[in-house]
């Protein structure tokens, strides 16, 4: 497949239908889920692997692992609503994902390769530690998603824990008017995708 028609196909993963704010519910957009996906099947971290989608909100990573060959997918979320809806999403595509509702804290499985985009943390600091520390724990390779302005300590926190970042691309992502602290229709921020090896 390729990549055009990953993100064409990633189109039809569905949108949070309540986000809540806590989790930082927003949604990851096709087309960077596809480049971030498609790039690591290149490296060879996808085909035939064990890939986990750490926070799997509606399914995206994992869809696009699936679609992209991987031998198996978990896909986790502490939010039942959004795996219902991953779940709706994996039906239509005849995708075997299986979707596992828990805190990412207690996930106790490993990986070839994990997937992910955690909260960022704006609205609870560090929101996105436990996500890394399990991620590294879990797999070899890490790709995941964060703000482009926390890259240095980003590569500080994984150099200290044994692990480096190989390589990152910095992204403009559009986020939409969401919840009722949002002021303006879009606010576009950058976002760096990490690769943790």
């Amino acid at each position: 497949m390729r990549r055009k028609d990953l993100e064409i196909a990633l189109e039809k993963v569905p949108r949070f239908e309540d986000p809540d704010p806590s989790l930082e519910q927003y949604p990851t957009p096709a087309a960077i889920a596809a480049e971030i996906v498609f790039d690591a099947y290149r490296r060879g971290d996808i085909a035939g692997m064990k890939v986990m989608d750490l926070g799997c909100g509606t399914g995206m990573f994992s869809m696009a692992a699936w679609l992209m060959g991987a031998g198996m997918v978990v896909g986790y979320d502490i939010s039942e609503k959004a795996l219902a809806s991953a779940r709706m999403c994996a039906e239509c595509f005849g995708a075997d994902i299986d979707f596992k509702l828990s805190d990412v804290k207690d996930v106790c499985e490993g990986a070839d390769t994990v997937l992910m985009n955690p909260p960022f943390g704006s609205q609870r600091r560090n929101a996105d530690r436990p996500f890394l520390d399990k991620a590294m724990e879990s797999a070899e390779r890490v790709y995941s998603i964060h703000m482009a302005n926390t890259l240095d300590f980003l590569m500080g926190y994984t150099e200290e824990k044994g692990r480096r970042i190989s390589s990152y691309k910095i992204y403009k992502y559009d986020i939409p008017h969401t919840f009722s602290f949002h002021t303006k229709t879009k606010q576009t921020v950058e976002i760096a995708a990490v690769l943790i090896e």
